[in-house]
């Protein structure tokens, strides 16, 4: 049987969407859909970018779902939200609130516009101490990671450096194959 090693499976930093802090959220955008057209790892594209300080070093993680939150309106609305879920009110009532609310609200377009000049800084994710698996660690104890620490990658570190990133998709594949595996032997 076939045994994955972290190494062989993991996307090397060099061929990961990054930015530099202080880049703006459509920098970042741009950086994705340029690693996503050269890319081809398997058949799954990024899903976020690496935000890198002055000295190239792994600073943060911009999701897919970080980028939308920058389209959220910051307004009054957010805070009679947690104030109605306070109170008990059922998820249907606030769900049809807050449709109410962001259809009087700004248009998408106008979001969007806005969202395109605000840095990555405000909505990238700092990587916990679980986020991180060693080059050479073995690929159950990555997924223990990913399990237990409900991610969708790790960073992957050689001495105190970050190497690439171990993808949620690119494990599940290997598992994948190796369930194939081990019905054919």
């Amino acid at each position: 049987m076939t045994d994955f090693k972290i190494r062989e499976i993991m996307v090397p930093l060099s061929e990961y969407a990054t930015v530099r802090e202080g880049a703006t959220l459509l920098e970042a955008v741009l950086a994705l859909e340029k690693a996503q057209e050269e890319f081809e790892h398997y058949q799954y594209r990024h899903r976020a970018i690496l935000v890198l300080n002055r000295a190239g070093r792994v600073v943060g993680k911009l999701s897919q779902l970080d980028v939308l939150r920058a389209l959220e309106p910051e307004d009054a609305s957010n805070a009679e939200l947690k104030q109605l879920m306070r109170f008990g009110f059922s998820p249907e009532f606030i769900r049809g609130f807050r449709k109410r609310k962001r259809l009087d609200g700004v248009p998408l377009q106008n979001l969007c516009t806005k969202a395109a000049g605000l840095k990555v800084e405000a909505f990238m994710q700092t990587p916990s101490e679980g986020e991180y698996v060693e080059v050479d660690a073995s690929l159950d104890m990555a997924i223990h990671q990913l399990v237990v620490g409900n991610h969708l990658s790790l960073l992957v570190t050689e001495g105190e450096a970050i190497v690439g990133i171990l993808r949620l998709t690119d494990v599940f594949a290997a598992v994948f194959h190796l369930m194939k595996e081990c019905q054919l032997t």
